[in-house]
């Protein structure tokens, strides 16, 4: 008998199929669905650029495939658990939306387009990661910017 932390494999001997009961503790699981987001993540990308997407639906998938993939988390990866959990629940939310939003058709172009893409190469945009990190550095700057005018009130009024 297994409990729901267990994952059973198939394995091939010379005496036939053996049954191999796997413990995944619950971070490895996290870190699993974590990784099958990917694939979900790209078709959304590829609905982004899919002609029979609405616009809105393209903003909001846009949206999520850009924290997706954002080096920047609300929660960082490397705190336990807690750094997963934005990850399976606010880029998880986002699909569902975007999925509501993109008619069914597109959405299984898409899907099927991804698979297809990630089974042969794996997406490989570093153009795309540069952008997204520089729009993070921007936006980080900016930030501090105006943080340092908030701080510094009498020396933003002279300049």
């Amino acid at each position: 008998m297994c409990d729901r932390a267990a994952t059973v494999a198939l394995q091939t001997s010379d005496h036939g199929p053996l049954c191999t009961i796997i413990k995944m503790t619950w971070l490895q699981q996290l870190k699993q669905r974590a990784k099958e987001l990917e694939s979900q993540t790209y078709a959304l990308y590829l609905v982004c650029r899919h002609p029979g997407t609405p616009w809105h639906a393209k903003a909001v998938a846009a949206c999520v495939v850009a924290y997706a993939l954002s080096p920047i988390d609300l929660i960082p990866d490397f705190i336990p658990v807690l750094g997963y959990l934005d990850d399976l629940i606010i880029v998880p939310l986002g699909i569902a939306l975007v999925i509501r939003l993109v008619p069914t058709v597109v959405m299984d172009e898409c899907r099927e387009e991804a698979a297809r893409r990630l089974d042969s190469s794996g997406p490989r945009s570093w153009v795309a990661a540069a952008v997204i990190i520089a729009v993070w550095l921007m936006l980080a700057a900016l930030s501090a910017w105006l943080i340092w005018r908030w701080l510094h009130p009498a020396h933003a009024a002279t300049v």
